[in-house]
């Protein structure tokens, strides 16, 4: 899970209020405390501007944001405050606003509180449970001022609540490790698979990453480069994180070794995030003989948060990351074969895979002929973990639209096909026949990434951070 993230706190009150109802103010300070506390304790570095009653008070919280560079607001309405005391925090901050509407309890002890008796101190009882008071006057406000802000509606030590809060951390998390990301585009594209064709300025538009266009040269210097020390540290670190097949021939897993290291020179060297590549070479070519050796390396990038997509899937490249930056893993596939008998989908790939969320052993295998691509090699096979999976494909659509596409299911054991590929069972809440054909019918390209766990709500909020549409087969 991406972490440090830098995040605003800052609870909003009516300075009227302090002198008419004795103690108000240092109780409301104490539940922005526990929020202050529990932020930091889901990663996060708070900044905690205090207690804003006031418009001077406002423009002094957005210096500081502004100063120390956060990433997001989160607004704790503490009792009712007006709207001036909130606008220029979030025009001048510029980030988007996370509202926490959060009373102190489930509900107020009616009983208790009528007891009191007195109107005035009853009075500040209820302002400190008035929460929801101004929710609409700050919605209405930032409606009128196109501000980005979201809404969590709860109570103070609710699971509910705080799920949401976490949900929506890790989504500004995410966001900015996608947009500090530099993701590398080695070769070419697969000729004639238009679907993986990438507009990546629209990409870099949306998501704010850079893109690296990297040369094949550049790789095949820095393998020439590459010591015989190297070498035989990263056969070791094949066998440790592989299973390796007997079948394997010393000189292919000494070839493979040395493209490994290579890529982890270009990877750090370029200080890449993510990597997306393809590219073929003539044959016999030292290009031919980088390109057909690099699987075992892009899958050990891959399990160590740089993935990598093959036959240059730019928008896979990026989809994978973000679950990765999710702690979800983020494994390249595509549709394999349906099982109608069991109503399963199978989907896999050949090339790089994600080892961290494999179902068991992650094999590293010969194979005789990369299909559709030149020569031959050592490939990856393993299955995904099985449970809850989320897919995602970045999808850009008609009239140059870019959003989301997400799915829920389960990866279930079953028979896979052992063919030295990566290869997974699952299954949906819809008929594999429907959900197949409502996710074909989105227009994604042919590749997706697959990452453990159910994250349609933080996709979800990552997307209405990005102000892209987040679309969910189920």
């Amino acid at each position: 899970m991406a972490s440090d993230t830098r995040v605003g706190l800052f609870g909003i009150g009516l300075d009227t209020y302090w002198p008419q109802f004795n103690g108000l103010k240092d109780r409301l300070l104490g539940y922005q405390k526990r929020i202050a506390e529990r932020l930091g304790s889901l990663g996060t570095e708070v900044v905690d501007a205090g207690l804003v009653d006031n418009a001077a008070a406002a423009r002094r919280a957005a210096d500081l944001f502004r100063e120390r560079r956060v990433e997001a607001i989160f607004l704790y309405i503490s009792t009712y405050a007006l709207s001036h005391t909130v606008l220029p925090v979030a025009q001048q901050a510029a980030v988007p606003v996370i509202v926490l509407n959060l009373q102190p309890v489930a509900a107020i002890d009616y009983a208790s509180f009528n007891a009191l008796g007195d109107r005035g101190v009853m009075t500040g009882e209820w302002l400190a449970h008035c929460q929801a008071c101004c929710a609409p006057e700050i919605a209405n406000v930032f409606n009128h001022a196109g501000i980005d802000y979201h809404l969590v509606t709860g109570w103070l030590e609710e699971d509910y609540a705080w799920k949401q809060i976490s949900a929506w951390r890790d989504a500004v998390a995410v966001r900015a490790a996608i947009r500090d990301s530099r993701i590398g585009i080695l070769g070419h594209y697969y000729a004639g698979m238009l679907d993986v064709y990438t507009d990546v300025t629209g990409l870099a538009s949306v998501f704010g990453c850079h893109f690296e266009l990297l040369e094949m040269d550049l790789l095949a210097r820095l393998r020439r480069e590459v010591r015989p020390a190297e070498v035989k540290d990263k056969v070791q670190q094949f066998r440790r994180e592989f299973a390796v097949s007997p079948e394997c021939e010393a000189g292919e897993m000494d070839r493979a070794a040395q493209t490994s290291c290579a890529l982890d020179h270009l990877v750090r060297d370029k200080e890449l995030g993510a990597l997306a590549y393809y590219y073929e070479g003539e044959p016999g070519s030292e290009h031919e003989n980088v390109v057909t050796s690099v699987i075992a390396g892009t899958t050990l990038l891959t399990a160590h948060h740089v993935p990598v997509a093959g036959e240059c899937e730019v928008k896979n490249a990026l989809a994978m990351k973000i679950m990765d930056c999710f702690g979800a893993g983020g494994s390249f596939s595509e549709f394999y074969a349906m099982d109608f008998n069991d109503d399963v989908v199978l989907w896999g790939h050949d090339g790089p895979a994600h080892p961290a969320i494999a179902e068991g052993p992650v094999g590293l295998v010969p194979l005789p002929v990369y299909h559709g691509k030149p020569g031959k090699g050592l490939s990856i096979q393993m299955s995904v973990r099985h449970g809850p999976v989320t897919l995602l494909s970045v999808v850009q659509g008609r009239g140059g639209s870019t959003f989301l596409l997400v799915a829920q299911g389960e990866s279930v054991p079953g028979p896979t096909l052992q063919i030295g590929n990566t290869n997974s069972r699952y299954r949906f809440p819809l008929a594999a026949r429907e959900f197949t054909d409502r996710w074909s019918r989105e227009g994604p390209a042919h590749h997706c990434a697959i990452g453990v766990g159910h994250l349609a709500d933080r996709l979800s909020k990552l997307a209405q951070l990005l102000g892209i549409e987040c679309r969910t087969i189920c």
